[in-house]
């Protein structure tokens, strides 16, 4: 089964305009990755930054209610991505498989 790994992370630290660490929310989730788009939990309100990882070609969309299609961010198999997210945005990541 492929998955989605997602990390949440608060008060990322910023040096130079990159991202070398951040202190984790506590919270990791895996969503699984197939033919129709599936939807995480809501981010903490303290995050800041995920971490993303995928094990398979999927497609990701964020937002309150998002749908990930085959339209939407692509990440390669095997791929590792940081993005920033609003404090207290009540963001979910939807992601959906796009081989």
């Amino acid at each position: 089964m492929a998955v989605l790994y997602i990390t949440e992370y608060q008060n990322p630290g910023f040096f130079g305009g990159v991202v070398p660490t951040g202190v984790e929310a506590g919270t990791d989730q895996t969503v699984a990755i197939g033919g129709s788009s599936a939807q995480s939990s809501t981010l903490k309100t303290n995050t800041q930054l995920v971490r993303l990882h995928t094990d398979a070609i999927c497609s990701i969309a964020f937002g309150a209610n998002p749908t990930a299609t085959t339209s939407t961010q692509r990440l390669a198999a095997n791929q590792t991505e940081y993005k920033s997210v609003p404090l207290t945005s009540g963001y979910k990541i939807a992601v959906i498989s796009n081989t």
